[in-house]
């Protein structure tokens, strides 16, 4: 955690160098896997394709479509989706460093669609050749990979699966410790967070240097003191409910703000948007019960930090207010 820390104060230059060598040993294990496992692959161990149903839908801890683990846990296909969803987080920071991008108009559509679907295509294989090395009720749940090539006799690849495995786990955190800080900084600009503390540049490396050391503090002390599992969910649900919001924000400032300049636009409008917030809301029903009661109380501590200092800081906030206050006085 310090070594990465260190990577994204230092700067993006040599945080892209890092990402890219952890990205590449990651990539290259994950063909090593599909490749060489597809050679041990019985296709007997798919049947049944889908043993706990296409679904797993559940809402505060009652079972709406499908069926329940004992302690009221949903499991199918959906419960499933929704659990390992945490793999697909980090495509959307791609539009928080749209500043450091040669051409963002282009480039970070581009970044995200493309890098979205390669991962799809190659977390669908990785998973269709372990289900298929080993029946999926013989995986071990901790190290699926590793212990599908010992179970078929190939001991000797547990040492390249962990070592990717540890690059993969970089990689992401490095991405996701890259985009928080940023976040903080547009906001600080807006005077939501305080700009002395969140909007302070480093004069070297011009990066957000403090709240990108905070931010290493934050996750080291949760990853030190938290379960993984208590993590993983609480990071699906709280990306879940972050595209709810995105979605819905959509619809609302199409029709608030229509002459808004948009250099990014979302295509089929309202179709998307009403689909990403309709899908989101599913596999956050999909989820254990535990895991709202968590976003519940992150979200009161947020609403009490934005309505006692966020709300009465915000420059934008302050325009609107004028704004809205001249067309009331041209009205009349």
């Amino acid at each position: 955690m310090t070594l990465v820390t260190y990577v994204l104060v230092k700067g993006i230059s040599e945080s892209a160098s890092f990402n890219a060598a952890m990205v590449f040993l990651k990539v290259t294990v994950v063909f090593f896997v599909i490749l060489v496992g597809a050679f041990y692959v019985n296709p007997e161990n798919w049947k049944p394709f889908a043993p706990y149903g296409m679904s797993g839908l559940s809402f505060f801890g009652h079972t709406i479509l499908g069926e329940a683990a004992p302690g009221g846990k949903p499991v199918g296909m959906l419960a499933g989706a929704a659990i390992i969803f945490f793999a697909y987080i980090g495509f959307d920071s791609v539009s928080t460093h749209a500043e450091e991008a040669k051409n963002p108009r282009r480039d970070v559509p581009i970044g995200i669609i493309a890098s979205l679907v390669i991962c799809t295509l190659l977390y669908i294989a990785v998973v269709a050749v372990l289900t298929g090395m080993v029946k999926y009720n013989n995986l071990s749940v901790d190290a699926g990979v590793s212990d599908a090539f010992k179970q078929a006799g190939l001991p000797w690849a547990e040492f390249i699966i962990a070592a990717a495995g540890v690059a993969g786990i970089t990689s992401v955190l490095l991405v996701l410790m890259l985009s928080a800080p940023r976040v903080f900084l547009a906001m600080a600009r807006d005077g939501m967070v305080p700009q002395a503390f969140f909007g302070d540049v480093h004069p070297k490396f011009r990066t957000p240097w403090k709240s990108t050391i905070l931010i290493g503090v934050f996750v080291a002390v949760l990853t030190g003191f938290l379960p993984i599992g208590a993590l993983l969910n609480m990071t699906n649900i709280g990306t879940l409910f972050a595209f709810v919001i995105v979605c819905a924000a959509v619809l609302i400032m199409r029709r608030t703000n229509p002459n808004a300049e948009r250099p990014f636009r979302a295509p089929f409008y309202p179709v998307v948007p009403l689909l990403g917030i309709v899908m989101c809301l599913v596999l956050m029903f999909s989820l254990p019960v535990e895991n709202w009661y968590r976003l519940i109380v992150w979200m009161a501590i947020g609403l009490v930090l934005y309505f006692t200092y966020g709300y009465h800081h915000s420059e934008l906030r302050k325009h609107s207010d004028v704004m809205a206050a001249a067309a009331g006085g041209r009205r009349r």
